[in-house]
């Protein structure tokens, strides 16, 4: 038996979602911690610098909290910033401070910032830079000591994202089974509203669906971090083969979603005149659990056999002339129509698409 509970909630505001929140984001929290400290120790320790802020705000914003954490985007952030507080020295140099400059610089910062990246966090990043060079006091070390900070933070972001990474294919496999976990209830519902001609859940399979292309999305964004990182991680490089199978069933699966998308929308059209269709529900209920050990495979390899066969025996049965002799037109088409995704789910097991198109059985 299992019980469920939730936490309670106070205006709106989701105890447990937060909790899982800082949980999930411990790997990043560590992570810049640890390269908060190193920059502040090579600039003051190292360098002498006596208040090396801006090495501490540099790493912290380069690195952040964002879910695209590849080293490119942390260099591109690392260098935008050190360009804007370099730019503000220099401004600083020319103008002096003053109200006006203030608006000056800020301006400027924006500016060059928003011209550099379309992102409004990196501006916000920049100019916030900017506004400490001109308002904390001027450092012992003379005219750019903060901007060498700057590329100390900077450095020390982009080394700790290759040496610390935030493992990203631990995070790519949390995104992969929220999608899993998306996709069993909606085949269920599917299942359901063919065997009992239930509109409403073929609506609610249709919902859940719309749901799952931010999932697909999120997934991508961290198996591309994670393709990025094992490229210049040491310590990532032997799990290349692993993130690239993963990219293949990503693919595929992104494929097969939209396949499963146009199904449910033909189902909900068809169903609704009063008739069960059982063998159709059977068909889909197969694919659910061919699809479902698909998505343990990602965690347990020696699965993807058992998924391939499993789609294999669904693919045989996909003839309407075999499954539903005489059937009407609407019917034989739900049939055709299952067979571009199990085409799509026998790729994401590693069939070439010729391969896989024949295993299916033959109209």
């Amino acid at each position: 038996m299992t019980v469920r509970f939730s936490l309670p909630r106070a205006g709106g505001f989701d105890v447990r979602a937060s909790a899982l929140r800082v949980r999930s984001s411990l790997p990043a929290m560590l992570q810049i911690v640890l390269a908060a400290g190193i920059a502040y120790s090579i600039a003051r320790f190292g360098i002498g610098h006596p208040m090396p802020i801006l090495a501490v705000t540099v790493t912290i914003s380069s690195l952040g909290f964002a879910r695209d954490a590849r080293p490119r985007r942390v260099l591109e952030n690392a260098v935008g910033v050190v360009i804007g507080i370099a730019l503000s020295e220099l401004l600083l140099l020319v103008f002096g401070k003053g109200f006006w400059q203030y608006g000056i610089v800020l301006f400027v910062a924006l500016a060059v910032a928003r011209f550099l990246s379309p992102t409004s966090a990196f501006a916000i990043a920049a100019a916030t830079q900017s506004m400490f060079v001109m308002l904390l006091p001027d450092p012992a070390g003379g005219p750019f000591t903060r901007s060498l900070d700057g590329l100390v933070g900077g450095a020390v972001a982009l080394l700790i994202t290759a040496l610390v990474p935030r493992d990203p294919i631990g995070l790519a496999r949390a995104d992969a089974r929220r999608l899993f976990a998306e996709l069993d209830p909606a085949f269920a519902s599917l299942v359901r509203a063919l065997r009992h001609d239930d509109v409403r859940q073929a609506d609610a399979a249709l919902d859940r669906l719309r749901t799952t292309q931010p999932l697909l999305d999120d997934w991508a964004a961290t198996l591309d971090t994670a393709s990025s990182i094992s490229r210049i991680s040491p310590f990532l490089r032997r799990k290349v083969p692993v993130i690239a199978a993963e990219a293949r069933i990503l693919r595929y699966l992104d494929l097969a979603v939209r396949n499963l998308r146009v199904v449910t929308r033909r189902i909900d059209t068809t169903i609704g005149d009063g008739r069960r269709r059982p063998e159709v529900a059977d068909l889909v209920a197969s694919i659910a659990l061919a699809t479902s050990v698909l998505g343990e495979s990602l965690e347990a390899v020696e699965r993807v056999p058992a998924a391939q066969e499993a789609l294999v025996a669904v693919g045989r049965r996909l003839d309407p002339a075999v499954v539903l002799p005489g059937a009407p037109v609407a019917e034989t088409v739900l049939v055709l129509m299952l067979r571009p995704l199990v085409i799509d789910l026998l790729m994401a097991t590693g069939l070439p698409h010729d391969d896989a198109r024949s295993r299916l059985a033959t109209l």
